[in-house]
């Protein structure tokens, strides 16, 4: 049942798949080569590269030290929150707000530090959550036979974070490869805003098409390195977690140092956006009639959207934990595949078959959450995997010995344990569905606009006055699925 269901999800993310191949077999072998082999296609891939080169490595060394810093030093205990703030942060809205503060930002080193800045909690979030739930007996043991404290982080606690870190970074590489309002902003090219541009001068235009089936192949590149570096190894343990926190250091002569960064990236990732958005609200504007309803849709679809996106990614993460095959990894390699393309080429792959094959559920919502749940697939399936890592085996097993049947250990023993995997995932994925642009433009029913596709007409009419307040509605329906989130992360229920 459970392959089966698995299956179901996975043949759903390979309908955008399907269409860019279907694409290129009308195009004809001539065409493909005069569009693939070209100079503006190397461009980009050489812009892809060097941002995923730049940015994946930036926020895991960001994203994995802000969790060693408030779980193993003497830091306030605010500071942990702080870090998963920019989350509630559109990263479209982070590069408006840095647009609008400084409008000459643009290329690499503009579309880096924006997607750092946004992307790094997506690391900082699963590592906190594995420091959190450690057993520190394990570190106090390494450093009661003769290591030092680096070598206790070296040998000991890093090994244990192999699986947050990778599940962070391919989320992060992945957004990368699909992102586009943050980098239409600072004037960067990538095949999402290429794709996007050729869309939308001639629709489902061949190029277009061909420019989706390369970074297909980028994706496929991406997935096939988390996998070699991911491994078989596991690190499960019982419980959720022990009554006593583990040693915690003090920061010495490092203290200004961490204090300086600390202060630079907090600046960086919500000072400019908070200032960005009281300038513009001072500047006073009448506010639109339509904000109730874009705000009412988005909270609809984004509550329902990640609800399903969770209960669709955990076949696919029980599988790629309880029976870690070349099978299973390439279902779950299959399910990530769609949701490395932009989402113009996800609706436009709906939008087609569906009004080829289904022209029932054409411009209605429940062909818009099946995008949702293709775009959104991964920030669940990285969540409840790593939960479900962390559920020894021997907890079913023993249920079992003692006459509980299998739906009973389900309710009774893994979902208390894999509830906060997957209030986590529920929650990433409601923030990434409130801010998704493309695919809902295409894909809503008539007549619906949502905070993101409002605030995005506004914003790219230069109306910054106009955008402001969608986007504060933005952050500000962000912030309770970020409180969650955090709570989930550090395993807090109180």
């Amino acid at each position: 049942m459970t392959i089966a269901a698995a299956m179901l999800v996975v043949a759903l993310t390979l309908v955008p798949i399907g269409f860019i191949i279907v694409a290129t077999i009308d195009a004809g072998p001539e065409l493909v080569a005069r569009l693939v082999f070209r100079s503006r296609v190397a461009e980009l891939i050489g812009n892809t590269v060097a941002l995923q080169v730049v940015v994946v490595p930036a926020t895991i060394v960001i994203g994995t030290s802000a969790a060693l810093l408030v779980e193993r030093t003497h830091v306030p205990a605010w500071l942990s929150a702080a870090f998963v703030a920019p989350l509630a942060v559109p990263a479209f809205v982070m590069s408006y707000a840095w647009a609008t503060v400084w409008p000459s930002i643009a290329g690499l080193a503009g579309a880096s530090l924006i997607a750092t800045i946004s992307y790094f909690p997506f690391v900082y979030l699963p590592v906190l959550a594995t420091l959190r739930r450690m057993d520190p007996a394990l570190e106090e043991s390494g450093a009661a036979l003769g290591l030092t404290a680096f070598g206790v982080l070296r040998r000991v606690t890093l090994p244990q974070l192999r699986l947050p870190v990778l599940g962070g970074a391919l989320l992060v590489a992945l957004h990368l490869l699909a992102e586009y309002g943050a980098f239409a902003f600072v004037r960067f090219d990538t095949f999402t805003t290429a794709i996007y541009d050729q869309f939308r001068s001639t629709f489902a235009a061949p190029a277009a098409s061909m420019l989706a089936g390369v970074l297909v192949l980028l994706c496929l590149v991406v997935l096939g390195g988390e996998a070699v570096v991911r491994g078989r190894r596991r690190h499960a343990r019982l419980g959720a977690g022990v009554a006593r926190q583990a040693k915690r250091v003090s920061l010495g002569g490092w203290l200004v140092p961490v204090w300086g960064a600390v202060v630079a990236l907090l600046t960086a990732a919500l000072g400019v956006p908070a200032w960005s958005l009281v300038h513009w609200l001072s500047v006073g504007v009448e506010l639109d009639p339509g904000i109730p309803q874009a705000l009412a849709s988005t909270l609809g679809f984004a509550t329902i959207g990640a609800v399903a996106t969770c209960l669709a990614a955990g076949p696919i993460a029980w599988l790629s934990v309880r029976r870690p095959a070349r099978w299973s990894r390439t279902l779950e390699g299959l399910a990530f595949m769609s949701s490395s393309l932009p989402g113009i080429v996800i609706g436009l792959a709906f939008v087609t078959v569906s009004i080829r094959w289904l022209p029932a559920v054409y411009q209605s919502s429940v062909l818009l959450l099946a995008a949702y749940v293709v775009l959104f697939l991964p920030r669940a399936v990285a969540s409840l995997r790593a939960g479900m890592a962390q559920v020894p085996t021997s907890l079913g097993e023993a249920a079992a010995s003692l006459g509980s049947n299998p739906v009973r250990t389900l309710v009774r023993v893994t979902v208390p344990v894999l509830a906060p995997a997957f209030g986590a995932g529920a929650s990433m994925a409601f923030l990434g569905i409130a801010g998704e642009l493309t695919a809902t433009l295409l894909l809503a029913p008539t007549g619906t606009t949502t905070l993101a596709t409002r605030f995005w007409s506004l914003s790219t009419e230069l109306d910054y006055p106009a955008s402001a307040p969608y986007a504060l509605l933005l952050i500000a329906l962000s912030v309770p699925m970020t409180i969650i989130l955090f709570r989930e992360s550090r395993g807090d229920r109180s």
